[in-house]
């Protein structure tokens, strides 16, 4: 389902609002496709997976080419992508989510929870737009391997454990400055 503005009249069916929704997607999708060529033999579903992580994880868009390549690097590398909203995703199908997450959470038994399972999660968790599909499609080259919150509503990347660490003690020192 694709996430945009749409104008329906006023007793439009649930049915007719997917089909146009999933009709959007496939315009959106091959548009992609010409532009970026294929998603190296990656599935439909394995990209729409992946844009999801990226749409949730980050709103700056500058950011969603350099998130889908952190996430590119770490599959590659067979790393555990350890991406919160798939734990937020998780818990929230149980209906288990407070509105925090803390380290016990990390552990919750789910195939989205990509703390634990290696790999994508098993479907989207959520609906990505254009351009966390293109960030999806078609990611960058980075070195990086890690990113954590800035505090002022991006993120710090890193490309070593030791730079990523030292990113997570500046993050903790800038939200305990801000309160």
């Amino acid at each position: 389902l694709f996430p945009e503005t749409y104008q329906f009249p006023r007793r439009v069916t649930p049915e007719r609002v997917v089909a146009v929704m999933v009709k959007r997607f496939r315009e959106v999708w091959e548009k992609i496709q010409k532009e970026t060529g294929a998603a190296d033999g990656r599935s439909v579903t394995a990209v729409v997976t992946l844009a999801s992580l990226v749409e949730k994880e980050t709103r700056v868009a500058e950011e969603r080419p350099l998130v889908a390549g952190v996430f590119r690097n770490r599959l590659k590398r067979g790393m555990a992508l350890q991406c919160d909203p798939t734990v937020i995703y998780a818990l929230e199908l149980a209906n288990k989510y407070d509105g925090s997450l803390n380290t016990r959470d990390l552990q919750f038994k789910s195939p989205y929870n990509t703390y634990r399972n290696a790999g994508l999660p098993p479907g989207p968790i959520a609906n990505p737009g254009e351009a966390s599909l293109r960030a999806a499609v078609n990611p960058p080259k980075v070195d990086y391997l890690y990113f954590v919150a800035n505090a002022e509503g991006g993120h710090f990347f890193s490309s070593t454990l030791a730079e990523h660490n030292r990113n997570v003690t500046r993050y903790r020192r800038l939200q305990a400055q801000n309160g």
